[in-house]
């Protein structure tokens, strides 16, 4: 860790002791969440509440480069989403000092929000999330894998929660569990993509799914210059890509481009690489939801097996 960074450290985590405006004047260091981009940091600030259970704040602007707002009205809840994968990396190093330049393995992430909390208003969403970690198992002192759960307010008033679970592994353990794929980059070539305005998006840049469709199945796309999806380097396609890709498959397949994603639950139980075709196949029997919610099953087909699982819940935004 250089000594710019450890002193940023040691500042922003003392300065903030309340949930006050303070805990919203600036970003977390971005090497603590993982980003290059400095942009692309939605932390603010972080506090210990009692023993394993902290108070951070996030910021959603109301004009994100990616997440933007959905039909005019919401913040995107992806938004949250990566809020919460920003938060579990935040206390993996400040809380449970495992080391810059691990690794760390999602396996499960869900999240759901209301459709209120998601509400656009004239300023960006300052909302406040208190962050309990659980499960915590350590190897020869060093943090092997963790959980937290995770519960947003905004305003003062309950929006939603969410969880996820990852194992971490040093970079020598890394390579060796990745060998020649440890070097992967994304491919500078990818299929052309299914039509923005059927996924929610205005340009096809931003479009995670491909155009050919059989039975409803599609193959993953994303560009590897992309800004957000690829804000560093990685070797295989990163967990918010299949989030994203899931929910555009829902949109597609519920005939909702405006709809507002109110929840996703995903497990990953492979790496979904970048050298062989990746099919998102959305299943065909949706189950509706009270109050206009519908949720389907999205899988994520390569190599003769399901890499990743998405379950997901979509309003039409009617009556809201």
């Amino acid at each position: 860790m250089t000594a710019l960074l450890q002193a940023d450290r040691t500042d922003f985590t003392q300065a903030v002791v309340t949930a006050g405006p303070e805990l919203f004047e600036r970003t977390v260091p971005r090497a603590l969440v993982h980003r290059a981009a400095i942009s692309e940091v939605l932390l603010t600030g972080v506090s210990r509440c009692r023993e394993d259970v902290y108070r951070i704040g996030a910021q959603w602007s109301r004009g994100h480069s990616y997440y933007g707002a959905v039909a005019g009205c919401w913040h995107d809840p992806m938004l949250f989403a990566e809020t919460i994968r920003q938060a579990g990396l935040l206390l993996a190093h400040e809380a449970l000092e495992i080391p810059l330049g691990f690794s760390f393995l999602t396996e499960t992430m869900s999240f759901e929000i209301a459709e209120e909390g998601a509400r656009l208003g004239r300023q960006p969403a300052d909302v406040v999330l208190e962050v309990t970690l659980r499960d915590v198992i350590r190897r020869r002192n060093v943090v092997s894998s963790y959980a937290y759960d995770v519960v947003a307010h905004r305003g003062g008033r309950r929006i939603g929660s969410g969880r996820l679970t990852a194992n971490c592994v040093s970079p020598a353990v890394y390579r060796k569990l990745r060998g020649d794929r440890a070097e992967a980059t994304a491919p500078r070539e990818v299929p052309g993509g299914v039509s923005p305005e059927l996924v929610g998006r205005t340009c096809q840049f931003d479009v995670v799914l491909g155009a050919e469709c059989v039975n409803g199945a599609r193959p993953l796309r994303a560009e590897a210059d992309h800004p957000v999806l690829f804000d560093h380097a990685v070797d295989h396609q990163p967990g918010m890509v299949i989030m994203e890709a899931a929910r555009q498959a829902a949109l597609a397949a519920l005939r909702l481009p405006d709809g507002l994603l109110i929840g996703c639950d995903a497990v990953f139980r492979k790496y979904v690489e970048f050298d062989s075709p990746c099919i998102v196949s959305p299943s065909d029997d949706a189950v509706g939801l009270p109050r206009g919610g519908r949720e389907l099953v999205v899988d994520f087909h390569q190599g003769g097996s399901v890499a990743a699982t998405c379950r997901v819940a979509v309003h039409d935004g009617t009556g809201l």
